[in-house]
């Protein structure tokens, strides 16, 4: 029952993805299991910042440091769960501790603007698939669009009249950007002459049958086909984003606002 009211209040008060709500439930699970046998209102009520972070130890014993920040980030967001619904007296996501992971040392090296028109240059715009992974290179590389909100753009999403398009990101979040000329040329060559004949609305479908509207996971191989075509090394979508950051910076943009143009 706890569970469940848990899931409800991710959906509806935070809003999260479905993939992000079964994560988040599987280590309340885990926790609640490990720390409040039988799950009573009482045992709840007696969790303290001690069992919290023996948990946390155990959980990221076993992970890389990423998946570590992600347990953290999971567990606080139970405790903080557990605190607004007075189920907990004190405010105990304040004791889970955060893990240590400096990002200098693991920052990706970045793509440069010549390899960035070199990915782009590899398309074969002349076939439907080629103008299809144009259209997805340039919205990730001048947008700087995660994957999923390139999967989840819509052809009412994209605003000609305005030259606008609305990005659905995390959280539920719709973000009006502006629709730079390039990009708009580059979608505009792909419904003329590129997408499938087809009544669905996602604005991205498969080139081949069955017809369907394509997966987050198809754009990273959209890139890494085109780093292999421009003599690259692959990599995934995300390191398009990564490089129109650096390449803000580069022009003389201040971290604040990179981080408005990727909507962090």
């Amino acid at each position: 029952l706890l569970v469940a009211r848990y899931r409800d209040w991710l959906v509806h008060e935070r809003g999260l993805a479905s993939t992000t709500v079964r994560r988040y439930l599987g280590l309340a699970r885990r926790f609640l299991q490990e720390c409040c046998s039988g799950g009573s209102r009482f045992t709840v009520e007696g969790l303290t910042g001690t069992a919290v972070v023996a948990f946390l130890r155990a959980e990221c014993s076993r992970v890389s440091v990423g998946s570590a920040k992600g347990r953290v980030a999971e567990l606080r967001s139970l405790l903080r769960f557990l605190y607004l619904e007075s189920l907990t007296p004190m405010f105990l996501a304040d004791s889970v501790p955060p893990v240590a992971g400096w990002h200098d040392t693991g920052l990706p090296a970045s793509l440069s603007a010549e390899e960035v028109e070199a990915i782009l240059a590899s398309c074969d715009r002349s076939c439907p698939t080629g103008a299809r992974d144009f259209a997805i290179l340039t919205v990730l590389a001048r947008l700087g669009l995660r994957s999923a909100e390139v999967a989840r753009l819509e052809l009412g999403d994209v605003d000609w009249r305005s030259g606008e398009i609305v990005v659905h990101g995390k959280g539920r979040r719709a973000d009006r950007l502006p629709l730079p000329a390039e990009v708009g040329e580059a979608l505009a060559a792909y419904l003329t002459d590129g997408r499938p004949k087809d009544d669905r609305r996602r604005l991205f479908l498969t080139c081949h049958a069955p017809l369907r509207p394509i997966q987050p996971d198809l754009c990273s191989d959209v890139v890494r086909r085109a780093c292999r075509r421009a003599g690259l090394a692959p990599v995934g979508a995300h390191r398009l984003r990564h490089a129109l950051a650096t390449e803000l910076l580069a022009k003389g943009a201040d971290l604040g606002e990179v981080s408005q143009v990727l909507r962090h």
